[in-house]
């Protein structure tokens, strides 16, 4: 990080993270005082979650800072989107080498720019000097009805329903193979991804969409399998995937330059299935609701694709259509593993 002039905490506060509150916003007061006021919708009830991103761990120091930004309050929309809610707050505590106001101007550039897409209000956190460590935490609204909790949770899957995937999977992996040099791709490809890295697009429309549609649902941050494994796990189900459905969420063919010929089968799906750092959501829904899902992905403006089903036996199995399911290690990405 570049060096600058000299910036206090406060001042530092004061011209990056401190803008005026929408009139219609549902906080009361924001930045500036001890604490934060939240005066929540009628007949609803508070989404909270956290996520922190540690230099060197989470990002690479390279990473434009605008897109930092902007990831660093993406992967917590993604975490509201899948329990459905809508988002109306989020607190920054941001640790700092020094304070350096080209950097600050670009990341909080990208953080607020996506926060005033959701409306989603900055309302406070904390300042620090250390090493560059980034910690959101986001507040969501999600409606009661008759009242029960409209929350879409990782525990609801049952036997027979079906289990879809929002978006492209992969991308991100690959970029990061890239960087690591264990895979070369043209250059439109690797920029795409890199995109799709570094800038995750958090599904929270659809996860509204679905409140009332899904049975269960789980954002992708650490690798399908993995994350798919929670569902399976708070359900107390298994499921079986058709390699042949998972096989076409790769991003990759998707892009100007197809570079689909550079992965052999197994490649290509390993990128699916354990990819990581996507930001989509795996979810389920009954068989029925087929026509609902299609309303909820067309009202979002949000692809999916039904990939497998739920079964009443534990564990996760992958169908490739010729030889029996093969178990699949439904493990996600661990920071202490």
């Amino acid at each position: 990080m570049p060096s600058s002039k000299s910036l206090g905490e406060f001042e530092l506060i004061q011209r990056f993270f401190t803008h005026p509150l929408r009139a219609d916003s549902p906080v009361r007061l924001g930045v500036g005082d001890d604490c934060a006021l939240l005066q929540p919708q009628p007949n609803s009830e508070l989404a909270i979650s956290s996520d922190m991103l540690v230099e060197g761990r989470h990002f690479l120091s390279t990473t434009d800072p605008v897109r930092l930004g902007h990831k660093a309050l993406a992967v917590n929309l993604s975490d509201l989107a899948a329990c459905g809610a809508k988002p109306i707050g989020l607190t920054l505590a941001l640790a700092l080498p020094r304070a350096d106001e080209a950097w600050l101007a670009g990341f909080s550039q990208g953080l607020l720019r996506l926060a005033q897409a959701h409306g989603c209000e900055l309302i406070g956190g904390d300042t620090t000097q250390g090493p560059l460590n980034i910690c959101i935490t986001v507040f969501g609204e999600i409606p009661l009805k008759d009242g029960r909790s409209q929350a879409l949770l990782r525990s609801g899957a049952r036997p027979g329903d079906d289990v879809y995937v929002s978006g492209t999977l992969g991308d991100a992996r690959l970029a990061l193979e890239v960087f690591r040099g264990t895979v070369q791709v043209p250059g439109p490809v690797f920029e795409a991804a890199r995109t799709r890295l570094e800038q995750p697009t958090p599904r929270v429309a659809l996860g509204q969409a679905l409140r009332g549609v899904a049975s269960a649902a789980c954002d992708i941050s650490d690798g399908l399998s993995g994350d798919l494994g929670h569902i399976l796990q708070s359900s107390g189900v298994g499921a079986t995937l058709d390699a042949r459905q998972a096989i076409q969420l790769l991003g990759v063919q998707r892009y100007p330059v197809n570079a689909r010929g550079v992965f052999d089968s197994q490649r290509a799906l390993s990128l699916v299935l354990n990819g990581g750092d996507d930001y989509e959501l795996v979810f389920t829904a009954p068989p029925q609701a087929a026509a609902a899902v299609a309303a909820a992905a067309q009202a979002s403006a949000t692809p999916v694709l039904k990939i497998g089903g739920i079964d009443a036996a534990p564990g996760l199995r992958l169908w490739d259509g010729d030889a029996a399911p093969q178990t699949l290690n439904a493990t996600s990405f661990d920071h202490f593993k």
